[in-house]
C-alpha cells in the first residue's frame, strides 16, 4: 500500500466553473483517486477554490460586493457543482481560511530565510483607471519573441516562452483595454535561477521514469531555458499579508506563491479536521509517498516549475542550501498529470462571449455520468478535444444507453422473471461461459493499469470493450428463448455467468460512473453504496495553527495575521468503504429487482435544443 496524494487544480472563484475546467482537473483526478482507494492505496485527494488576486476585485466591483463576499458566493456555488458531479474530495477548501494563511507564511518566511526570496526595483503594471495593479495574465501584446499577437503578461502560448509585461509590444489591459501605467515598485521575487539545477536534476528524473506524458514533461524542460525571478509579491490590498510588510497593507503575496501552496494546508487542514493534526506528514513527509497533481495545460508552469521551485527553496534544496523548519522536507510531485483543452463546438470556452456550458446548467439537464462518460471516453487527455452536442447525444445513447445500460437491463429483467434471484448455477460451465469470466476477470488488471498510468480513455475503452463482449455473450446464447423446463439448468448457468459479469464490469466502471454503479449495485441485491460519495459540512474556521506542530515547531518571526474567520462549507467523505478491485463472488439467492433504466435515452431533438440555447446567448 502507498500513500497517494491527488492533489486538483484549485478553481478560480471569481464565478461558476464550466464543462471544459473539470474536464482538466475535475473528472481525471477523481476517476485515479476512486480506482486508487479500491488498490488498497491510502489516498488524500485535496484542492479548494483559489479566491485571491485582482479578478477577485474586478469582479466584485461589477456587481457591487466585496471582494470577500464573491468568494463566498462562489466557493459555495463551486463546492455544490462539484459535489453534484460525484467528486470523491477528501478536503475541498478554500483559500480565505487562517489555516491557509498560516501556512503560505510559514512557507514564504523560510523561503526567504534560505535565501531564495530576493528584493528588487521592479517596473508594476497599473491600471489608469482603478489605480490597482494588473496581474501579468491580464495584460496582452505582441511576443517580442516570436511576434504573435495575444501573449499575455506572464507567458506566449505561441512559443511558450515566459514573459513579463514590461517585454510585450503594445500591452493593453485585457479588463479595459487601456494601456497599462508602469510603475517602480519593490517586490521579492523567487530565485528561480538558484534553483535552475535542482529543478533540471529533478525533471530529468522525472524524464527518466517515463511516466510523464511526453507533451508535459518537454514543456516543463523548455521552461528552465528562460529561467529568471519570478515576482512573488505584489501592489494589491486582497491577499495575503507579506511577512515583514505587514506594515505596507497595499503589499500582498501572489497568487503564484499563495495559491499552489493550497495542496499543502489543505492536507494540514484536513489533518486538523480528523482529529490527528500531523498526519499530513505520511504524504508530505514520506519520501516513499507518490503526489499526483491534476490541472489543464494552462496550469502547467505553476505545477513543474513555481511549485517545485517553492518547494526546493523551502527545504534548502538550491544553490543557496538552507534547511526546512517546522513543515519538514516536503516531497516535490511524483508526476504533473496536464490534460489539454476541451474546445465548445470548434470554439474555446469564453465565458464573456457566451461560448460556455456551465457545470450546473449541465447537470441540471443531464445526468451526471453522462457527462463523466463523455469527458472520460472523449475528452482532452493529451490532445484538445471538442465537446459536441451531437456527439454527447451519440456516446450516451450508442454507449452508455445501448451498450452498457442495455446489459445491465435485460440480465436483470431475465432474472427477475424466470427466478427472482441469482440463481444457482444447476449446470457445468461451458467454454463460452469460462471464456467471458476469464476475460472479465483479467480486465481488472487491464483497466486498472491502465487508470494507475493515466490513460483513462484506454481504461474506460477496455471496460467498454468487455460490456460489448457480454452483449455478445447474450446474443450467441440466447437465455430469453431457453423455456422448457428440460432447459433451466443451462438458462440457470448463463444468468449466474451474466450476473457475474455484470457485477464485475459495474466495479470496474464505478471510478468513472459512480451515481449509476451504485443503482446497479440495488438492482442485484445489493446496498448501493460501492461508489462511495461526497458531503457538503458547514464548518468553523480551524484558524492559525498556533501549537498545532509542537513546540519546536514555532516560528517567533512569523506573527498571525488578522485572517478571515468564518463559517464555510467543505466536501469531504467517508470512502473507506468502497470494495477492493477484485472480483467480488456473487451470492446465489440474492434478490434481483425487475430494473428501470439506468440511463436516460436522449431524443435526438437535444442538438438542435442546445444549439438554439446558444444561439441566443448570441
Amino acid at each position: 500500500m502507498s500513500h497517494i496524494l491527488s492533489a486538483v487544480a484549485w478553481p478560480y472563484a471569481n464565478g461558476p466553473r464550466h464543462i471544459g475546467h473539470v474536464a482538466g482537473f475535475g473528472v481525471p483526478s477523481d476517476v485515479f483517486s476512486r480506482y486508487m482507494r479500491m488498490a488498497g492505496h491510502d489516498v488524500l485527494m485535496v484542492s479548494g477554490t483559489d479566491e485571491h488576486g485582482t479578478p477577485i476585485l474586478v469582479k466584485a466591483d461589477e456587481e457591487g460586493i466585496s471582494p470577500s463576499e464573491l468568494a463566498d458566493k462562489n466557493n459555495r456555488f463551486i463546492v455544490e457543482d462539484l459535489v453534484a458531479l460525484g467528486l470523491s474530495y477528501d478536503l475541498f477548501t478554500r483559500t480565505t481560511t487562517g489555516n491557509h494563511y498560516d501556512v503560505v507564511r510559514r512557507m514564504f518566511w523560510q523561503v526567504r530565510e534560505n535565501g531564495y526570496m530576493i528584493e528588487e526595483e521592479t517596473r508594476s503594471a497599473i491600471s489608469p483607471s482603478t489605480g490597482r495593479t494588473l496581474p501579468d495574465r491580464y495584460i496582452e501584446g505582441t511576443c517580442p519573441l516570436c511576434g504573435a499577437d495575444g501573449a499575455r503578461g506572464d507567458q506566449c502560448d505561441s512559443c511558450g516562452k515566459q514573459l513579463d509585461p514590461t517585454d510585450l509590444i503594445n500591452p493593453v489591459s485585457k479588463i479595459t483595454g487601456e494601456t497599462p501605467n508602469f510603475v517602480e515598485t519593490t517586490h521579492y521575487f523567487l530565485d528561480l535561477p538558484a534553483l535552475a539545477e535542482a529543478l533540471s536534476k529533478w525533471l530529468d528524473e522525472r524524464e527518466a521514469s517515463g511516466t510523464w506524458r511526453p507533451n508535459v514533461i518537454k514543456f516543463s524542460q523548455n521552461l528552465l531555458g528562460d529561467i529568471k525571478p519570478r515576482a512573488m509579491t505584489r501592489d494589491i490590498d486582497w491577499g495575503i499579508p507579506v511577512p515583514g510588510w505587514e506594515d505596507q497593507p497595499n503589499k500582498r503575496l501572489y497568487v503564484w506563491f499563495d495559491a499552489v501552496v493550497g495542496y499543502l494546508s489543505a492536507s494540514i487542514e484536513w489533518a486538523r479536521r480528523t482529529g490527528d493534526p500531523n498526519r499530513w506528514r505520511e504524504w508530505w513527509n514520506n519520501p516513499e509517498a507518490l503526489s499526483y497533481y491534476f490541472m489543464g495545460k494552462d496550469n502547467i508552469v505553476f505545477h513543474s516549475q513555481i511549485w517545485p521551485a517553492e518547494l526546493l527553496g523551502y527545504d534548502g534544496r538550491g544553490s543557496k542550501g538552507g534547511q526546512p523548519k517546522e513543515l519538514g522536507t516536503l516531497n516535490l510531485p511524483t508526476e504533473v498529470v496536464s490534460s489539454e483543452f476541451l474546445t465548445m463546438e470548434g470554439k474555446k470556452f469564453a465565458t464573456s462571449r457566451g461560448i460556455v456550458i456551465y457545470v450546473r446548467d449541465m447537470l441540471e439537464r443531464y445526468q451526471a455520468d453522462a457527462l463523466r462518460y463523455f469527458i472520460s471516453a472523449a475528452g482532452p487527455e493529451t490532445q484538445d478535444s471538442d465537446f459536441t452536442w451531437s456527439e454527447f447525444v451519440r456516446r450516451t445513447n450508442d454507449e452508455l444507453v445501448a451498450g452498457w445500460g442495455n446489459l445491465v437491463n435485460r440480465t436483470a429483467s431475465m432474472i427477475a422473471k424466470r427466478f427472482a434471484e441469482i440463481p444457482e448455477p444447476l449446470a457445468e460451465a461451458e467454454d463460452i461461459d469460462i471464456q467471458l469470466l476469464e476475460a472479465i476477470n483479467e480486465g481488472f488488471d487491464t483497466v486498472g493499469d491502465h487508470i494507475a498510468s493515466h490513460h483513462q480513455k484506454a481504461a474506460l475503452g477496455e471496460a467498454m470493450r468487455l460490456v460489448g463482449m457480454a452483449n455478445k455473450y447474450v446474443n450467441d446464447t440466447q437465455p430469453f428463448k431457453l423455456k422448457a423446463e428440460d432447459e433451466l439448468p443451462r438458462l440457470s448457468r448463463i444468468l449466474f455467468t451474466l450476473a457475474q459479469a455484470v457485477t464485475d464490469l459495474n466495479l470496474m466502471l464505478s471510478p468513472f460512473l459512480p451515481f449509476s454503479a451504485n443503482e446497479v449495485d440495488k438492482i442485484f441485491g445489493g446496498s448501493g453504496t460501492i461508489a462511495p460519495m461526497p458531503r457538503i459540512e458547514e464548518v468553523e474556521d480551524l484558524g492559525p495553527l498556533g501549537d498545532v506542530l509542537g513546540e519546536d515547531g514555532q516560528v517567533s518571526s512569523v506573527s498571525v495575521v488578522d485572517a478571515p474567520s468564518h463559517r464555510y462549507p467543505i466536501i469531504t467523505g467517508d470512502y473507506t468503504n468502497a470494495p477492493t478491485w477484485k472480483r467480488h463472488n456473487i451470492v446465489p439467492g440474492t434478490p434481483v429487482s425487475r430494473p428501470k433504466p439506468v440511463f436516460t435515452k436522449l431524443d435526438p431533438s437535444v442538438v438542435d435544443e442546445e444549439l438554439q440555447r446558444y444561439a441566443n446567448i448570441h
